[in-house]
Order: C-alpha cells, then sequence, then structure tokens
C-alpha cells in the first residue's frame, strides 16, 4: 500500500521510496526514509495535500508525491 492510501489517524512504517532523481532524493532529504515510522495526520478536503508526522515533526506532502512511498500499515490496538 501507499502513504497516500493510508487514512487520517493511521499510519505505518515505510518499506520503499519510489521516484527518481531529484524527487527521490528530495524526500529521503526530508526525513522519509526505509524503516521510518510515519502518522497521517490530516488529508486535505480535495485530498491534497497530505500531512505527516515522522521523526517528531509535521511535514505536509503532495498525494502524487505520497503514492510514490510504499509503506506497511500498523494496526493500533
Amino acid at each position: 500500500m501507499t502513504l497516500a492510501q493510508i487514512k487520517p489517524g493511521h499510519g505505518g512504517i515505510i518499506t520503499k521510496i519510489g521516484g527518481e532523481g531529484a524527487l527521490r532524493r528530495h524526500l529521503l532529504d526530508m526525513g522519509l526514509t526505509p524503516n521510518t515510522r510515519v502518522l497521517v495526520r490530516k488529508v486535505a478536503p480535495m485530498g491534497d495535500p497530505i500531512e505527516l508526522y515522522l521523526r517528531g515533526y509535521v511535514l505536509t506532502l503532495r498525494a502524487q508525491d505520497a503514492e510514490k512511498i510504499d509503506v506497511a500499515e500498523i494496526r493500533e490496538a
């Protein structure tokens, strides 16, 4: 599943970063690296952008870019 498919209030562990060249480097530089836990906090009314919480900070990401990030969803008990 991709980061764009996770509903607000749910999270997961990043398994793979897609994209090529500068986009991939930019995603990695923002802290979106494999084995990082991420929580989807909010999604804008039209679905873009997505607000994430990871590594102790909030990050806003375009849905188009979130589709390039594979995530293993975590189901909290």
